[in-house]
């Protein structure tokens, strides 16, 4: 059987050390460490891939104006809601609608945005809500590739690549109103 080491010195330093740790211990409280919580980049990011869109496409236009289309799809189980739009073809994208105003069908845009309902889709269409590329940068033809970057309201951004296509309806003549 070994000795017990009654050196006070080696006494004194253990019961420091046990009463360190336990003061640690005390302060490490019962919260989630901050990796355990998702951070609002995170939570950016796993909006936008549960937001897509399905045949995105572009009216083919020599000059001046055209549109953007396609079906978004929401995946998650929250309403998301985009914001706003950029795009290569243009310098200035607008989040459009068609209403009734006064009896008469007219476009303008969409105050707040476009809402995707959770787990369900909207519909981006000719006559309807839509993305206006406005003051074309160069013309779009049938073929072309379109880079468009959507912007959430939790920040977080889609991008996608829309086809120019001819599309004969729709030739509106678009009031100067609309270029803010």
């Amino acid at each position: 059987m070994r000795p017990i080491n009654t050196n006070p010195a080696r006494w004194r330093m253990a019961a420091l050390a046990t009463v360190a740790v336990t003061a640690l211990a005390g302060c490490a409280g019962t919260s989630p460490t901050p990796a355990a919580a998702p951070s609002q980049a995170a939570a950016a990011t796993a909006n936008a891939a549960a937001v897509t869109i399905r045949d995105p496409w572009v009216k083919a236009a020599d000059e001046g104006m055209s549109a953007a289309f396609g079906t978004l799809v929401n995946t998650s189980g929250k309403d998301v809601t985009v914001v706003s739009g950029t795009s290569t073809a243009s310098p200035m994208m607008e989040l459009h609608e068609i209403a009734t105003v006064d009896g008469k069908m007219v476009m303008r845009p969409k105050q707040g945005g476009f809402t995707v309902p959770a787990n369900g889709t909207h519909e981006l269409a000719p006559g309807a809500d839509h993305l206006m590329l406005m003051d074309l940068a160069a013309p779009v033809k049938p073929g072309d590739a379109v880079r468009v970057k959507l912007t959430l309201s939790d920040g977080s951004v889609l991008e996608f690549t829309a086809v120019g296509k001819a599309f004969a309806a729709g030739n509106e003549s678009y009031a100067p109103s609309h270029m803010g």
